[in-house]
């Protein structure tokens, strides 16, 4: 084994009550109890054999033990902190709201109506979006609103 885990008396203590006490989530209770199957001051099994009693797979038994080893206990009973997340929306309101007065405006010489594609190259040009915009984020900002025929509501 590459990554040996040797637990201090304290952290054998702290893992058991932990294994234990059932109010933390599944994944660290887990976590515990890997570790104190394969600690070097205890019953030190190998990954198979820790596997085979968690229920894990050797590799997550292996995930956690390097991770011990090189990160603490903390952070082999705890989740991997997650990549940032690419922003979900494409245009922000203030962007939807000038892209829809845009598209209810004159289509530009040449062409009987707005296009997405259209839309979606003079929003560039005007400065409504940063860099590009697909045409699929241009075709859902349109979707949300339901022009009135006419203009008026009267009817």
């Amino acid at each position: 084994m590459k990554h040996r885990v040797e637990l201090t008396s304290e952290q054998r203590s702290e893992l058991r009550r932990r294994a234990t006490s059932g109010k933390a989530p599944a994944r660290e209770l887990l976590h515990a109890q890997v570790l104190l199957k394969v600690d070097g001051r205890g019953p030190r099994l190998t990954d198979a054999a820790a596997a085979r009693e968690t229920g894990l797979s050797a590799r997550t038994v292996a995930r956690v033990r390097e991770r011990f080893a090189r990160e603490g206990l903390d952070a082999a009973l705890g989740r991997r902190p997650q990549p940032p997340r690419p922003q979900k929306r494409a245009l922000s309101d203030a962007a939807e709201a000038r892209l829809v007065a845009l598209a209810c405006s004159e289509a530009p010489e040449g062409h009987a109506r707005w296009s997405v594609r259209l839309l979606a190259e003079r929003a560039v040009e005007l400065g409504i979006v940063e860099e590009r915009v697909g045409r699929e984020s241009v075709r859902q900002a349109l979707k949300k609103t339901r022009p009135s025929p006419g203009g008026s509501s009267a009817g």
